[in-house]
């Protein structure tokens, strides 16, 4: 399937308001959300001294632009649903991009390490090798990027207002290899239930020079 890219702006334009319009209850729902697993697997293969530099991808309302910064880190939200933006700017303190997946623009080894929770699947599979070789440029040598996304058949298309990706582990580990990641980790989640229970592929990959 070949998305045109007034395909592509529809897609971004449609799963951005979907999460415009209920920035609120998205907030409510996800406040409480336990995603301690997440943050330690990146922090934890992150050479150097501490505080590190974090790029939190789909940052959404900044509640893990809070939990970094209060464990000394220096954090960066980069959002394109715009009430987020709003949100996570005035409830986190921190510095946060309004771009989307279509229209990134990132320094070069800017940060030690990418953050993108439930956040990578929105990207159109045609899209995707672009945008990992954009974070691959913005993180600094030997760099660690931690994903998690819903696991599925490698399908895609639109669900319930938005337009995602679904991939297997061979899948994800094809598109972040030919990127120039090596992998460090994987995991299901939630933990601890048979996989069958476990809708969400994590993973951990270093920046390859």
């Amino acid at each position: 399937m070949i998305l045109l890219p007034e395909d592509l702006e529809k897609i971004a334009a449609l799963t951005l308001e979907h999460y415009n319009q209920r920035a609120e209850d998205f907030r409510e729902g996800t406040r409480d959300h336990d995603v301690s697993q997440n943050i330690a697997a990146l922090l934890r293969h992150i050479k150097g001294t501490p505080p590190f530099s974090i790029l939190d991808v789909g940052c959404g309302p900044g509640r893990d632009l809070r939990t970094f910064s209060k464990l000394g880190h220096i954090a960066v939200g980069v959002e394109g649903a715009e009430r987020f933006v709003e949100m996570a700017r005035a409830d986190s303190g921190c510095e946060v991009w309004h771009q989307d997946f279509l229209k990134l623009d990132f320094p070069d080894a800017r940060f030690d390490g990418i953050f993108a929770n439930a956040a990578l699947f929105h990207i159109p599979c045609q899209e995707l090798p672009r945008v990992l070789r954009q974070f691959h440029a913005t993180l600094k040598p030997d760099g660690v990027l931690f994903s998690s996304n819903p696991r599925g058949s490698n399908q895609e298309g639109w669900n319930s207002g938005r337009y995602g990706s679904y991939h297997d582990l061979a899948a994800w580990r094809h598109f972040m290899s030919d990127a120039g990641f090596s992998e460090l980790e994987h995991y299901y989640r939630p933990d601890g239930l048979p996989r069958e229970q476990q809708p969400w592929l994590a993973s951990v990959w270093r920046k390859q020079s």
